[in-house]
Order: structure tokens, then C-alpha cells, then sequence
């Protein structure tokens, strides 16, 4: 059984940058064909796919975010890592990593507050 878990701050500021991390166990991220997802969810609206990483290492970007995003892994650690560079009180959030066919896991998401 995969297990996903988020980490990172709570709370960051306005124009800072995001630094979100997955850690993964019961799986490795460069099983074959896998896929390693950002999804966010704002208060009071939809879920927002945000990019993925792939099995090796090929990265996938969502139009309206790749300026702002960057996905990266760390094999050794069986990691993925998300960072969202000059964030605004919009990308409050409930971060989750996903997988697996169907987005079939999920993490339990972690808050991200931006404010000043």
C-alpha cells in the first residue's frame, strides 16, 4: 500500500517561496510508469492539478502554473518536492501529493496559509 505524506510550513509570507515535500513509503518513485502529483485545493473552490513527476524524472507542468512551479525528486529519499516561487495570499491552500492509477493515493494534505 502506497502512503503519501506532506511536509512543510504552515504559514509563508507574500512573494516568498513555497517549498513542499512528499515523502513516500510502501513505493518507490521510479517504479515504472508511475506518476508523482501536486494537487492544491483553495478554500471554498475546486481542486487544481498543479504538475507531476514521472517515474524518470520527466516532469509535467500545468500551463497556468509552470512560470511558478517546480517539481523535482529525490530518488535517495524517495521524495518528490514541489516549490512555488513568489506566492500570493491566492495560493492558500491544502497541498496533497498524489498517485497511482486514477489518482488512487493520496496524502492527509498539508494548510498552506500565505499572509504577511
Amino acid at each position: 500500500q502506497v502512503q503519501l505524506q506532506e511536509s512543510g510550513p504552515g504559514l509563508v509570507k507574500p512573494s516568498q517561496t513555497l517549498s513542499l515535500t512528499c515523502t513516500v513509503s510502501g513505493g518507490s518513485i521510479t517504479t515504472k510508469n508511475s506518476a508523482w502529483n501536486w494537487i492544491r485545493r483553495p478554500p471554498g473552490k475546486g481542486l487544481e492539478w498543479m504538475g507531476a513527476i514521472g517515474w524518470d524524472g520527466t516532469t509535467f507542468d500545468s500551463p497556468s502554473l509552470k512560470l511558478h512551479t517546480s517539481i523535482s525528486r529525490d530518488t535517495s529519499k524517495n521524495q518528490i518536492s514541489l516549490q512555488l516561487t513568489s506566492v500570493t495570499p491566492a495560493d492558500t491552500a491544502v497541498y496533497y501529493c498524489v498517485a497511482g492509477p486514477g489518482w488512487r493515493y493520496w496524502g492527509q494534505g498539508t494548510q498552506v496559509t500565505v499572509s504577511s
